[in-house]
């Protein structure tokens, strides 16, 4: 067992402008924490947004803090040092939490995308259908199967040993721990290629919800109201977060050593910075109950700021 991994994506112009690195991942990850978090506060803090869209969009924010949290603190860290280096128990945990995120993002937009389907398709059982106990239900197996198969995924690498200590990107992944074992890896990829499997099943079921809403927005004024406001912003987030999941997929198993460091780097860690910033922007901006609440609550902020400024 290896005492820890040398990270190598820090070398060449990683490494020469990281003051420069810091101070942009420094403001990247401090916009993620606040749109994420205004826009968890407020659907919490406003009792008409407590619907099970408001309820998805809220776990899909608090699943972006909780991967981001997995790499930015030790990317900022490492920028600030001499030494690239993770020990192998924080190497496995940052593998656990980093894919659990983005197995989950994709669990949680084929939930939203089921609960547009029932709203559009079928208003008059929605209700029936989506209850609180089955919406907290959906909630909970929306986070538990990606972190049980992932679970999964880490013990089995756990159990591999390994003729290397040089991982070549900005932090850990299972690919590259599988590449240095001295021994036949193939278990492990079949299990790896059923878990992608598994997730291209969420997109075929993604695409079928939505050939459904489509049908059922073309034949009503209605139905295309409803899908315009609520289903091109969902449109919108499983776009940017399938363009970067596939980025990065691609990249590991397919990318070649000839590419430039810096944008092997940008390739390998684009899902972590793009789509936590963009998708609580784009609900934000789009859904006009989450839009005026927000605006409401900081003309509120503000005005109390003023207040105390006078006393």
């Amino acid at each position: 067992m290896l005492g820890s991994f040398n990270l190598l994506g820090f070398k060449d112009s990683t490494a020469k402008y990281r003051l420069t690195l810091f101070a942009l991942t420094l403001l990247c990850y401090t916009v993620i924490i606040f749109v994420n978090v205004a826009l968890i506060l407020t659907i919490i803090l406003e009792e008409k947004l407590h619907k099970p869209m408001y309820i998805f969009l809220c776990n899909l924010c608090f699943n972006s803090l909780y991967g981001t949290a997995a790499f930015h603190p030790k990317f900022l860290f490492d920028l600030l040092s001499n030494t690239h280096v993770i020990s192998y128990a924080g190497c496995l945990l940052q593998v656990f939490f980093i894919y659990s995120y983005a197995t989950t993002d994709f669990s949680i937009l084929a939930v939203m995308s089921y609960d547009r389907y029932l709203a559009i398709c079928r208003p008059l059982e929605y209700h029936s259908i989506m209850t609180k106990q089955k919406v907290a239900l959906i909630v909970c197996f929306s986070r538990l199967v990606p972190m049980i198969f992932q679970a999964v995924v880490v013990i089995m690498t756990s159990k591999l040993i390994l003729c290397g200590f040089q991982i070549e990107k900005l932090y850990c992944e299972n690919w590259s721990l599988l590449k240095l074992s001295c021994y036949s890896t193939t278990l492990n990829n079949i299990v790896g290629f059923f878990v992608i499997l598994l997730y291209c099943g969420h997109a075929l079921f993604i695409l079928c919800s939505y050939v459904q809403l489509i049908k059922s927005a073309l034949n009503s004024k209605e139905g295309r109201g409803k899908f315009i406001q609520t289903c091109v912003p969902h449109l919108m987030c499983l776009f940017n977060v399938t363009i970067a999941l596939l980025f990065d997929l691609m990249y590991s198993r397919y990318g070649s050593s000839s590419m430039a460091q810096s944008l092997r780097n940008f390739m390998a860690v684009q899902f972590l910075i793009i789509p936590p910033i963009l998708n609580p922007v784009i609900y934000g901006l789009i859904l006009t109950k989450i839009r005026r609440r927000m605006i409401h609550l900081c003309s509120v902020a503000y005005q109390r700021l003023e207040l105390k400024r006078i006393v």
